[in-house]
This record gives C-alpha cells, sequence and structure tokens, in this order.
C-alpha cells in the first residue's frame, strides 16, 4: 500500500485508532497495528516541518534557527545557532555538535545542558546542532553512524558521513563560513561521530573533540593531518574509561557496542598522525588533567577524576548518580584547541 496525500495518512490513522489492542501477527512478528503506525511514522519523517516555510538556504540572522536538509532519502534536522555579533562580510568559524545516542538536536542545544550557544556567542563562531537518525516524527532517541555505534543508525548504515559533509556545504551558502576553520564536537555517540569525521572528512573538518565517546571506526585512514582532542572521566560508568560497556549503557545491549578504551583510542591516533614524542602534560590542576603530543597535527586528552558519562564544566546536566565534573569546563579546552588549530 502506498500513501499518495494526506487524506491516505488520515485514513491510516483512523483505522490505527479504530484497531483493537490484539490483532494476529504477520510472519514478521508484527501486529497489523504496529504495521500502520511504522508506516504512519514514515510518511510524516518524510513531511518536513520548517520554520515559517523558510528556505534551507534563506541567510541567516543572529538567533537559532531549525533547517532540514534532504540526504540519503530523508529530511535531516539541524539547528544553526548565529552569534549576536556575525558580520557578513568576515568568514566565520563553523562547529558542528552531535548529540549523544538516545539524545536529539534541542537537547544538545540546550544551554543549561552544554552551554555551546553562550559558548558561541562569547567567541564569535557559528555552531550546528544535528539530529541523528530517528525512527520518530520527532527525531528523539537519535543515534549515529560512528562504524561500530550506535542502534539504528548504526545497524541501518546511515550515511552520517555524506550528512555531515552535505550539511557543512548547505550552511556555507546560508553563511560567510571560514573553510579553514570548520570543527566537530560531540558528547558519547556524538563524540564517537566525530571520531568517525576526523578519519573521513578530515578535508572538510580541521579538528574535532569528543567528550565520553571513543573511537568506534571500523576503517581509518585520513587523507590529511587532523587535530584531535579526547575528553572522558575516569569514574564513566557508560562508556568505561578502560574499554566496554558499563552499567548505565542501553538496557538492550544490541544498540552499543563492547566501547575501545580512552588509552587505545589515542593511542591509535598517535600511530596515525604518527607523532614522534610523549605526551606532555599541558594543564593540570586538581581533578584534572590534559596531555598532548608533539611533533604531528596535535593529539591531546583531557582526563577527569570524576562527573562520570557527563559534559564537564554543564550547569545542569546530570548523567548517573554525579554531576558534570567541575575540575574542567569542556566548552573552553575545546574552543582553544579548535582556535590553536591550523591548517
Amino acid at each position: 500500500m502506498r500513501l499518495r496525500n494526506s487524506s491516505c495518512l488520515g485514513l491510516l490513522i483512523a483505522a490505527l485508532i479504530s484497531l483493537p489492542a490484539a490483532q494476529a501477527q504477520d510472519s514478521g512478528g508484527q501486529t497489523l497495528r504496529e504495521r500502520i503506525r511504522e508506516r504512519v511514522e514514515q510518511r510524516r519523517a518524510a513531511k518536513p516541518e520548517t520554520d515559517a516555510g523558510a528556505s534551507a538556504l534563506t541567510p541567516l540572522t543572529a538567533g537559532t534557527h531549525t533547517r532540514y536538509l534532504s540526504h540519503g532519502g530523508m529530511n535531516r534536522k539541524y539547528l544553526v545557532h548565529v552569534p549576536p555579533g556575525y558580520d557578513t562580510t568576515r568568514p566565520t568559524p563553523l562547529v558542528l555538535a552531535f548529540h549523544g545516542g538516545g539524545g536529539h538536536a534541542e537537547y544538545m542545544a540546550d544551554d543549561d545542558k552544554y552551554g555551546l550557544g553562550s559558548k558561541a556567542d562569547r567567541e564569535g563562531f557559528v555552531v550546528v546542532f544535528p539530529n541523528g537518525y530517528s525512527k520518530l516524527p520527532g527525531g528523539k532517541f537519535a543515534t549515529w553512524n560512528a562504524g561500530s555505534c550506535c542502534g539504528d543508525a548504526r545497524d541501518r548504515k546511515i550515511d552520517d558521513v555524506g550528512f555531515a559533509r552535505a550539511l557543512v556545504a548547505a550552511v556555507k551558502q546560508q553563511l560567510n563560513i571560514d573553510s579553514a576553520r570548520v570543527f566537530a564536537t560531540g558528547m558519547s555517540n556524538g563524540g564517537m561521530m566525530s571520531h568517525r569525521l576526523a578519519c573521513e572528512a578530515p578535508d572538510v573538518f580541521r579538528a574535532v573533540a569528543s567528550v565520553a565517546g571513543t573511537d568506534a571506526t571500523l576503517t581509518c585512514t585520513p587523507s590529511r593531518p587532523v587535530s584531535v582532542l579526547h575528553i572522558h572521566a575516569r569514574d564513566d560508568t557508560h562508556v568505561l574509561f578502560n574499554g566496554g560497556a558499563g552499567q548505565d549503557a542501553f538496557r538492550d545491549t544490541s544498540k552499543v557496542t563492547d566501547f575501545v578504551s580512552v588509552p587505545e583510542t589515542i593511542a591509535r591516533w598517535v600511530r596515525r598522525e604518527q607523532c614522534d614524542a610523549g605526551p606532555k602534560r599541558v594543564l593540570e590542576r586538581p581533578g584534572a588533567f590534559c596531555e598532548a603530543y608533539a611533533g604531528c597535527a596535535t593529539v591531546q586528552l583531557c582526563v577527569t577524576e570524576d562527573g562520570g558519562h557527563s559534559w564537564p564544566g554543564a550547569k545542569t546536566l546530570r548523567r548517573g548518580k554525579e554531576g558534570a565534573s567541575r575540575a574542567l569546563d569542556a566548552n573552553e579546552v575545546i574552543w582553544e584547541f579548535f582556535r590553536a588549530s591550523r591548517r
């Protein structure tokens, strides 16, 4: 059955409402009600909801805007935050910020949780919050295909690298973006996505920064050097510092993976970038330290002693029993790292 117009969608919704709770299952184990619900969600997801009917290529003004981009047969949502001091005559840095697995763009854009919008306003960069793949019409409970993780995005082999490339190109048509200062960061599964972009799109992204998301790539042969920052808490109970999925990982373990350890993640980048010197402490304070490798595109690791699976320095974000670490401000460290990265 094909859905040709909105009246067909209405008939399906009516049928869904009128169905009794129990139905005979098909050969795949789905009830008729479940099949109709899935078709309704697919139909809604294929029909974008734009803000005030604005074109994806309409020039943007200061503030946060919702946009959609057609890619891979889907309408992918993203939020664009333009700082108040944006000058159309000056090339501006761009940061893509990827939410964690099971999250969505609006959650990552919530300033009380991550503070990236305020940081962009103070420093004068544009920040974009893409939405991962979700079966739900509103885009919640979304994931990224970072390689071996995570969820439906991985299982359906969603082309998230292609989406990120297309997204940068689309934003460049709306704003004056400096191609030499395009960066990616992310939390957990979003951090893993940032690692994958460093592997597969170093021609687009000058540097990446991952928080609480280790390397999940299946292959990695960067075509050019890229700077990589990794931030992780020793007591992370989701993506364990020494490898594996912790006690607060998704209940369905098939949706995650046996996470690579932090030491192995850094060791991989040291080999890829052919760093010729061991780590040097570049920051040390109670509860946190950072160390960098020299003789290559910068590879840097920052470790907090507490904070669990959280974004260090966040105001209200809490994952598990502990709040975010106060020993380090992830936004400060990440932006300083990005600013120091040059082609």
